[in-house]
Parts: structure tokens; sequence; C-alpha cells
């Protein structure tokens, strides 16, 4: 099945431009925070279901696609490989900052992210949840292994030295759109560990599911929290979505701050109809964390150097 680009509403919780309820729930901390692809937006990684979401024009690699076709893999790799420049460059905005200072002073008992670029972390949040995976992580579907994406990316420039092509749109999942007569000329590689094996981006593709382990660490952190916060989402998936649903059937107060109506909202609260960036900055400001500027260097994602072999 494909990703469709929207649902049709079912109801719409009250929404706003005034954050006052969600300063008050969450100066009550115990916060678990849902964010999104609208939180990276600000970074320059688009999202899939906005105003200018890349489902009206691209359909992402799905996984039946994936593990079927060599052809399919090639397709991935090579727009993948171009776009993963771009997404490894990205650097953390306001909204990732403002999540992390709130984690730090103790607002937010965790952070689950439907992301996989890894901008949390780079703004110094920790224990962070990727539900859907990372793009920083490549995994063999034979033997397992576990590599740097780094590692991989010098292993394929080495494959096809002379792949050259001009990126047009970076996509959300970290690809960019390549004509068929360029990815045919771009060679892909087998697992460096077992030799044979069939390397993915360790990340959930459309039509695979969570890992059931990473779902059920997700449900005893809304369990355990006082309410859920959901950040740049328009949680037209379930994979997100369940977590709001149980959130509510619970009694926990769901806040939604996000561009547009989701599909979570008539199991919220209130939703903030806001940009993220703008508004979790004066969520800090009025409890207390007012955001600093970062230093230049502290701005840029931390990447690891490219290691000689990968660990198991």
């Amino acid at each position: 099945m494909r990703p469709t680009v929207s649902w049709t509403p079912t109801g719409s919780a009250p929404w706003t431009t005034d954050l006052a309820e969600v300063v008050r729930v969450v100066g009550g901390r115990g916060v678990v925070v849902l964010s999104g692809a609208g939180l990276s937006t600000e970074s320059g990684i688009p999202d899939y279901r906005g105003a200018g979401g890349t489902l009206r024009r691209h359909s992402p690699m799905t996984h039946q696609e994936f593990i079927g076709s060599e052809a399919a893999r090639q397709r991935y790799w090579a727009r993948s490989h171009l776009g993963w420049t771009a997404v490894a460059q990205a650097r953390p905005n306001v909204g990732h900052r403002a999540v992390a200072v709130l984690q730090r002073d103790g607002y937010l008992s965790g952070i689950i992210t439907q992301n996989v670029d890894g901008l949390h972390q780079a703004a110094g949040a920790t224990a962070v949840i990727e539900l859907h995976g990372s793009l920083s992580r490549v995994v063999c579907l034979d033997c397992g292994e576990i590599s740097s994406r780094r590692f991989l990316e010098q292993r394929l420039r080495e494959a096809t030295p002379d792949f050259r092509a001009g990126a047009t749109r970076l996509n959300p999942d970290g690809d960019v759109d390549l004509p068929e007569e360029v990815v045919r000329e771009f060679r892909i590689v087998s697992c460096h560990a077992c030799g044979t094996g069939v390397l993915k981006p360790d990340m959930v593709f459309f039509g695979e599911n969570v890992p059931r382990p990473r779902v059920d660490e997700c449900y005893r952190l809304v369990d355990d929290a006082n309410a859920l916060l959901v950040l740049g989402s328009s949680l037209a998936v379930m994979s997100g979505l369940r977590f709001v649903r149980h959130a509510a059937k619970t009694g926990k107060p769901v806040l939604i701050v996000n561009k547009g109506e989701t599909r979570g909202d008539p199991h919220a609260l209130v939703r903030v109809d806001r940009t993220l960036g703008p508004a979790l900055a004066e969520l800090a400001e009025r409890l207390g964390c007012p955001l600093s500027e970062p230093a230049v260097d502290g701005a840029r994602r931390r990447v690891p150097p490219v290691p000689e072999m990968p660990r198991r």
C-alpha cells in the first residue's frame, strides 16, 4: 500500500494560537513528547503531509519494494547517497533546542520521535526513542550487523567513484529525485561483515512494522507520564496515533502543537496552531528556561569518525 497524503477528519480539538494551556500542563512536569517531521522543517528537512509536503509529488520507498527488487534498492541507495549529505549537515533548530532544555530542566519525562534525522540528540536531548529508527545507521538484513552510515557512504563512493549527479529535491526519508538513467550508473554494495547480505537503513519504511519491543517501551513511557505533548506531527499513520489514543483512553491530557489540523485532534485537550520553533521557544521562556544562542560549532551535528571496521 502506498502512503496517503491525508485522511478524512472526524472531529477537532479546540484550537488556538495561545500557549497558556500547554504552559500549564508542561509546568506540572512528567510530560512525554511525541515529535514529527514538522519539528525539523525549520532545519531544512521537508515533511510528508504539510502544505508543501512531499507526498503530494513523491512516493517514498516501501518495505515491500526494497526487499523485493534489486533495482529498487539501487534506486533507493543512489538517491539516498546524494540526500545523505544534506541530512548529515542539517542543524537542530530552536524547536529542537527548546525540547532539549525542557528535558534538561525536568519538565519532560521522555521523548519519542517519529523523525529519523537525529536532530533531537544533536540539540542535546538524551534517551530519545527513535520510533522509526535512524538514517545514521545501516543494518544487514542477512546477518544483522549494525554499522555506521558514514562507513557505508565511504564504501559507496569507492564503488562508484565517478558517480556525479545534481540533487534536486530532498525528501523526508533522506533521498532526492534522480532520473532513471542516472540511477543505473550507481553501484550498490553488500554487507562488509558477511560479504553477501543486503544492506538497509536502520529505519522503518512505509509498509513495515515498528519493532514490538520499541512500541512497548513507548507505551510504558506514556503510561508513566502525566501528559502527552505532540509536536509537529499530523498523526496520519497509526505508528504515532496509537500513543495519542492510548493517552486519551487512560485519561491523560493530550496537547498538540502543529501547523494545521491532525488526525489526533479528536483526542486532544487543545491544539495550538503555530510554527514549532517560535512556539517552543516561547514555551521554554515562559517556564523559566530561556534559550541562549548556540555557538556555531555547537549547533552542528556531531558525527563520529568513520570506523575502520563496523562493530557487531
